[in-house]
């Protein structure tokens, strides 16, 4: 029997649409059961970082002087990391009944996309890529970013066949002909968007420090744009809403501009497991006031082509708002 929260997602039904975005939140098993139980519809695992099985970073935590040894030691660490991955993933599975996505941190196709094919053997019910790279570079090509995209994709595509996600970045010049792409060669669904790492300046030391680490309620300006475009141009193209979701009324905003699901780490991060029982009472309580009795009722009801002025999801000037104050 179908319940108020049931949704689809990337191929995967889940009982609610809030799932637990990849981080130290689901890092064990036991946890990722409590997270199950304050009413999480799926779960993202930590990810596992290219860096922790490529040959350079695990190269940079030995002697470099007894390069022999390190023939022993280099895929000694690789193969730590990687069971040290699927056991988590099976242990997951066995103790929970919702959907559990792998998620991988990468930035080149060259030296994780076999290790694929074991996560998909270990259980996992979907695979999360979050694509880290910045164009950063005089010499490289405006459209660098998307070919690793894509190239990464198409490979990942021959290796398994469980759903691929693909956690995207914001700094593109076409997000919507790329999340196109990316759909038609294969993607099963899209979240919007990935937090890269934030730095700051230390001017008392003058060396370079770590910024803010969590997200804040601004954040959603932009995953609600580009959810509502996307959503309207690409219907067919499931979209998890993430970053600056902190609360229920987030979760609905969201669904209004037409994402499927919402991942949400901050809030549980600062407010503990039971915000998310809290958040689907509130969320209960707004659609029977509203008269809807599933999701679908309102998905998409305010995204790019349901509004009657459409340009208010392309303006991107402050003039309106500056105008009226002094």
């Amino acid at each position: 029997m179908k319940t108020l929260f049931e949704t689809q997602f990337a191929g995967l039904t889940l009982s609610s649409p809030i799932i637990i975005a990849s981080s130290g939140l689901t890092g064990s098993a036991y946890k990722n059961k409590d997270l199950e139980k304050a009413g999480a519809g799926a779960l993202v695992l930590k990810s596992l970082f290219e860096e922790q099985f490529s040959k350079n970073a695990i190269s940079s935590l030995i002697n470099e002087k007894y390069s022999e040894t390190n023939d022993y030691i280099l895929p000694y660490f690789k193969r730590n990391a990687i069971n040290d991955y699927l056991r988590l993933i099976q242990k997951t599975k066995e103790s929970c009944q919702i959907p559990v996505i792998a998620s991988v941190i990468c930035y080149k196709d060259d030296t994780w996309v076999d290790f694929a094919h074991q996560i998909e053997m270990a259980g996992a019910d979907a695979l999360e890529l979050n694509i880290c790279a910045l164009n950063a570079r005089l010499d490289s090509r405006s459209d660098f970013l998307e070919e690793i995209y894509l190239r990464i994709t198409q490979k990942l595509k021959e290796a398994v066949h469980i759903p691929i996600i693909v956690k995207m970045g914001k700094y593109f010049s076409h997000i919507v002909g790329l999340v196109d792409q990316l759909h038609t060669a294969g993607v099963s669904g899209f979240v919007l968007f990935n937090r890269l790492y934030q730095l700051d300046i230390d001017i008392t030391h003058l060396q370079m420090t770590s910024g803010q680490i969590f997200s804040s309620h601004s954040d959603i300006s932009d995953t609600l744009r580009w959810t509502g475009i996307i959503s309207s141009e690409l219907p067919s193209a499931p979209i998890a809403a993430s970053t600056g979701i902190h609360d229920w009324e987030s979760i609905i905003k969201c669904i209004l501009a037409g994402a499927s699901v919402v991942q949400i780490c901050t809030a549980v991060y600062q407010s503990g497991n039971e915000i998310i029982a809290q958040m689907k009472h509130s969320i209960e309580e707004w659609m029977q006031s509203m008269n809807f009795h599933s999701l679908n009722d309102f998905r998409g009801r305010l995204n790019y082509a349901q509004i009657p002025d459409p340009s208010v999801y392309e303006r991107i000037q402050f003039m309106k708002y500056f105008s009226n104050r002094d």
